[in-house]
């Protein structure tokens, strides 16, 4: 039945096929031959389509005979060969057993499995999860053998060898995770636990056994793949685990981009509430539900703002660009930071004021805000010309030191909705238009920097992988691509299976100089998308085609807040104060400072802020400290020491630096042979400051 070809050359005809029973499906069955032809290049297993009917002979391990219609099923872009039309099937035997065929993975050829359509299969891991957003929806989880898939252009240019050759590894590597069940929103969500895990990247060590089969996978715009109904339920290792804040990136200030997906904070019926063409929407009252965006009432929205708040939170930036925010002037901008004030203290945030220009006329628009304590918000300006969907936002920033940078969000054309004008050639719908987007923000970067200055720091939702043409034509410009310098290979988003970054962190060549580290921070990409703020599709609704729907996996925390993750950043814009050799006094601004002193005694004032005092090889002792702020401040005698000869990674655990009080304040001593008999060296004082308060915490070496 099956043959050697993708179609059965029996099609249309009336047969009967004995077979064990290896697997039961809700709208059918999988049966195999005994034996076998001895042909590896044709199945012996087969599909028998019931639909809503059962058989009472139908168990696994029973030897059937099955009379119907051979038939090809067309689904995900191909068929599968299958036994519909089922007039009988009759009990012959019980208590067998098959024993699963090892196959070559991953295919030497894509397509290769169509050699075991329908038979039971072992298949050797390890398997790295690469997709579970269709986990709730489907019961799908998409794997890899080997380690997760990234996407192409992500990491090659289009149209390049490389970029072909991990095409194909992608599309031999991947296997569909099916639960068997043609019911969507299964009301148990297969291969989860308690906690909404596993999440993309984890993994599965031991060996996958199960019955293969052709269908829909990784989304409803892709043709279909190969998919494996397991026999044994899969073992899942945690190899990605949650982490509970971003990685530390250095620097003295700390921005950061996030796409808080659609935060409206009006609930309205899609048409009237202001700012353009999206709204968010009540539940079940739209007269034009292709606009609604966001929650759908205020229970929904609490459930998001909680979420988007506890990730900012424990972001913790000084700056902060946001993509998909309501575009109503300022006041959802506002409701977010009032929310997070509410956590963190009165006026810790504030939203910067409304560009020049204004924000479009889209639902959504991009907005900044930022801490006061750290920087002032000068007037911004948004590029409001045609060829953007939503209006480039420029915002100047000064610190209290009077350094001073631009922080640029952008939020470009998305990939969805192909224009045959604008096709996807190999970088998604719109490349052409996104292209013109990023040429648009050279010229408007390069119109503003004699105003708003040449530290320009582009961040945003650029709907577009690091390896195409929007990104080239800014990082071929001119404009340093800090994710791949601190982060090589990273992702913020993950589509078909496939994990790359459509969020980006892009300087000017005068700001990537001041840059020391990047990275994303994976709350939202990795995670099971039924665990947003949502509420449709989760119990205790009842959800289309007689199933329940899944479990709410729901909980507070930054985890699925969105559908990107947030990147940050750290900057060092200190301000440089040194010292002349004849100065008695060295005195820092209001801001984060480094001060440099090196030969002379002098009283060193370094001012609010966070700052850095700074001792050269020269400095021989005699500086006194005025105002040190332990936990802000720190102490660098680093060359100092290097100049005495001394080396150590830890100089005060090897004795060659300590402390002893001189009245309410601390003496700062150098022995520069720990406990030989060189006496120790007075340095430096710290008025005010007692020695225990001074720990390795405070010092640079």
């Amino acid at each position: 039945v099956q043959g050697t070809g993708s179609s059965s050359p029996l099609l249309g005809q009336a047969v009967s096929v004995p077979g064990v029973v290896t697997r039961i499906n809700n709208n059918g069955f999988y049966i195999q031959d005994m034996t076998g032809d001895g042909n590896p290049a044709t199945s012996d297993g087969l599909f028998v389509f019931t639909g809503s009917t059962s058989y009472p002979a139908v168990a696994l391990g029973n030897l059937v005979t099955v009379t119907g219609t051979v038939a090809e099923f067309a689904t995900g872009g191909s068929t599968v060969t299958q036994i519909s039309t089922v007039t009988a099937v009759t009990l012959t035997g019980s208590g067998f057993s098959i024993s699963p065929t090892a196959i070559t993975f991953p295919e030497v050829n894509d397509g290769d499995l169509e050699r075991v359509e329908g038979m039971l299969v072992r298949i050797d891991g390890p398997f790295t999860i690469s997709q579970n957003s269709f986990q709730a929806r489907f019961g799908q989880l998409t794997v890899a053998q080997g380690e997760r898939l990234s996407n192409p252009t992500n990491r090659f240019r289009a149209g390049t060898p490389e970029h072909a050759a991990l095409v194909s590894s992608n599309a031999r590597r991947r296997l569909i995770l099916d639960d068997g069940s043609s019911l969507q929103n299964p009301s148990v969500t297969p291969y989860l636990d308690a906690s909404a895990l596993p999440r993309t990247g984890d993994r599965i060590s031991s060996s996958l056994v199960g019955v293969i089969d052709y269908g829909p996978s990784t989304s409803s715009s892709t043709p279909g793949d190969y998919r494996l109904h397991p026999t044994v339920t899969p073992s899942f290792a945690v190899a990605n685990p949650r982490t509970d804040a971003p990685a530390a990136v250095g620097g003295n200030i700390k921005v950061a981009s996030f796409n808080v997906l659609n935060y409206f904070t009006t609930f309205t019926d899609g048409n009237t509430a202001a700012g353009g063409s999206g709204q968010g929407c009540l539940e079940g009252s739209s007269t034009n539900a292709s606009n609604c965006r966001g929650a759908d009432n205020a229970d929904e929205f609490g459930r998001q703002r909680t979420k988007i708040i506890d990730a900012l939170v424990r972001i913790n930036a000084d700056a902060v660009g946001l993509m998909e925010i309501q575009n109503n002037g300022n006041v959802a901008a506002q409701n977010l930071v009032d929310g997070l004030n509410e956590r963190l203290g009165n006026s810790v945030y504030a939203v910067a004021p409304l560009p020049t220009n204004g924000t479009g006329s889209d639902a959504i628009r991009n907005a900044v805000i930022y801490k006061p304590a750290r920087m002032s918000a000068l007037q911004g300006l948004s590029d409001t010309a045609s060829i953007n969907d939503r209006p480039t936002l420029l915002q100047p920033l000064q610190l209290h030191n009077g350094e001073r940078f631009s922080l640029v969000v952008n939020h470009l054309k998305s990939k969805g909705g192909c224009n045959s004008s604008d096709p996807d050639l190999g970088q998604g719908c719109w490349n052409v238009k996104r292209t013109a987007q990023s040429n648009q923000l050279r010229t408007f970067l390069s119109a503003q920097a004699p105003v708003s200055g040449t530290q320009q720091l582009l961040i945003g939702d650029f709907n577009a992988y690091a390896m195409e043409d929007p990104i080239n034509t800014l990082t071929g410009n001119g404009f340093s691509d800090l994710v791949e310098r601190f982060q090589p290979g990273a992702y913020s988003y993950v589509f078909n299976g496939e994990s790359g970054r459509l969020d980006h962190l892009l300087a000017s060549s005068s700001l990537a100089l001041r840059t020391v580290g990047a990275a994303h921070w994976h709350i939202n990409a990795d995670e099971q998308p039924n665990a947003d703020y949502n509420r449709e599709l989760k119990a205790p609704l009842t959800c289309t085609g007689g199933a329940l729907c899944p479990q709410d996996l729901y909980a507070p925390g930054p985890y699925r807040s969105s559908d990107h993750d947030p990147i940050v950043v750290g900057l060092s814009l200190y301000k440089s104060v040194t010292a002349a050799a004849t100065d008695a006094v060295l005195n820092g601004t209001a801001g984060d400072d480094i001060l440099t002193s090196g030969v002379g005694r002098r009283a060193i004032s370094s001012g609010a802020g966070y700052d850095q005092i700074v001792f050269t090889a020269q400095f021989a002792g005699g500086a006194t400290i005025t105002d040190f702020a332990p936990g802000f401040d720190t102490i660098s005698l680093k060359a100092t020491l290097q100049a005495l000869g001394v080396a150590a990674v830890d100089p005060i655990a090897g004795g060659h630096l300590s402390c002893r009080a001189s009245g309410a304040d601390a003496l700062i001593q150098i022995d520069s042979d720990a406990s030989g008999p060189a006496p120790a060296r007075a340095m430096l004082l710290v008025k005010g400051i007692g020695c225990t308060v001074l720990t390795r915490t405070n010092f640079v070496f």
